[in-house]
């Protein structure tokens, strides 16, 4: 029974902490394509809906979940990436951050 006890802390603990491990930011508005062109340069999927735009990257130039950017129609961009790091472009939410950033 302490073992599970244990295990179900860790748990609790684990799942409180992992909202730390992602940042949201905001970003000026931009059109569709500008979106689409930043997407495609950083290797992740477009997609358009009737809510906005939105680009998805694994942080390394594959399609992903890890970095997302949103842009809501007239509204500004929203970007959450992993970790603390603050990109200061849309194209620097969707890559890798470079050594020493």
């Amino acid at each position: 029974m302490r073992t599970f006890t244990a295990l179900l802390l860790l748990s609790v603990a684990f799942a409180a902490g992992a909202p730390a491990l992602a940042r949201d930011l905001t970003f000026p508005k931009m059109s569709a394509d500008q979106l689409k062109a930043a997407c495609d340069k950083a290797g992740g999927k477009f997609s358009q809906d009737s809510t906005g735009n939105g680009c998805g990257t694994d942080c390394q130039g594959k399609p992903g979940t890890d970095c997302t950017v949103f842009c809501p129609g007239d509204q500004k961009c929203t970007a959450q990436v992993i970790g603390a790091r603050r990109p200061h472009s849309v194209a620097d939410a969707l890559t890798k951050p470079t050594r020493g950033n």
